[in-house]
């Protein structure tokens, strides 16, 4: 069995898991705090990495910058947002939602950016993966009481902001980033959503860390499991095929966690997740099988 087969799959069951890791270690670290010794610690990771296999370094400035930039687009701005916003009190589902919207939005902005344009078969695809989305999320929002008087404005405007940004982060590294060694690329990457997040954690936060081992399963698991495997796996699947195809695996994401939390914590599992699941799987089937792309 080829990694392109199992790539997509091991990605989603290894991606899904951030949500469990932010569950079991929010208690303990403030988000951005958690966030910026993840990304310390995962860009220390890479580096040696690199410095162990030899690895290049990107061989001009605008490299190194397009390395940087990207990783404040799909580290920085979009976890950062992410896990600051549910800190603030927006629930996971409704986060989960909103950064589904990312495959839509990437396959409308590939076409005029990166020159992608998908078949027929594909944007059914993606339409049925927000679709599955949706019969799955939707019910478990509409028992929530009055959810959107509950919620500040600013949090939900920031994980919007979130998902559009590693929307922007996924075009831009299809665009700038199609040659190089991923090891350096993904060290810079973090360099970048280091930049973002830790300024902020300093003005916004009291760096609350308790030193347990729930704290530290966490933050292992984060960088080795997470920003190590899962985002290889992200470059990976990027540089291999369309970004639109490998934006189509979110649908997969929130499904996979209820499981997870099903199995976990013993949450419920509804019908409607179930069906919204099979539905999500047929649209990342179709997106992601192996057609021809228009030109």
């Amino acid at each position: 069995m080829t990694l392109d087969r199992i790539a997509p799959a091991l990605f989603v069951l290894l991606w899904s898991t951030g949500w469990i890791v932010a569950k079991y270690a929010s208690p303990h670290a403030d988000p951005l705090t958690f966030l910026s010794m993840r990304f310390a610690l995962a860009a220390g990771l890479f580096g040696v990495i690199v410095l162990v296999s030899k690895a290049a370094w990107p061989s001009s400035r605008a490299g190194w910058v397009h390395g940087v930039v990207s990783g404040v687009f799909l580290h920085g701005i979009y976890l950062g947002g992410v896990w600051w916003a549910i800190s603030q009190g927006v629930p996971s589902s409704v986060s989960g939602l909103i950064a589904a919207l990312q495959p839509l939005l990437t396959a409308i902005a590939a076409p005029f950016i990166v020159g992608e344009r998908l078949t027929g078969a594909q944007r059914l695809g993606v339409l049925l993966g927000f679709a599955g989305l949706s019969v799955a999320i939707l019910p478990r929002l509409m028992v929530l009481e009055s959810p959107m008087l509950q919620i500040a404005l600013l949090p939900l405007l920031v994980n919007v902001a979130a998902m559009a940004s590693v929307t922007a982060g996924t075009i831009y590294q299809k665009r700038y980033l199609q040659e190089g060694d991923l090891r350096a690329i993904a060290t810079l990457q973090y360099v970048g959503g280091f930049l973002v997040v830790t300024p902020l954690a300093l003005l916004i936060e009291p760096l609350r860390i308790d030193w347990n081992l729930q704290f530290v399963l966490a933050m292992g698991w984060s960088v080795l499991g997470l920003s190590l495997v899962s985002i290889m796996l992200l470059l990976y699947l990027i540089r291999r095929g369309q970004v639109s195809r490998a934006a189509s695996l979110t649908y997969l994401v929130p499904p996979a966690v209820a499981i997870e939390s099903w199995f976990l914590f013993g949450e419920t599992l509804t019908v409607p997740m179930i069906l919204g699941t099979l539905i999500a799987v047929i649209g990342v089937w179709l997106t992601n099988r192996k057609s021809r792309v228009i030109a």
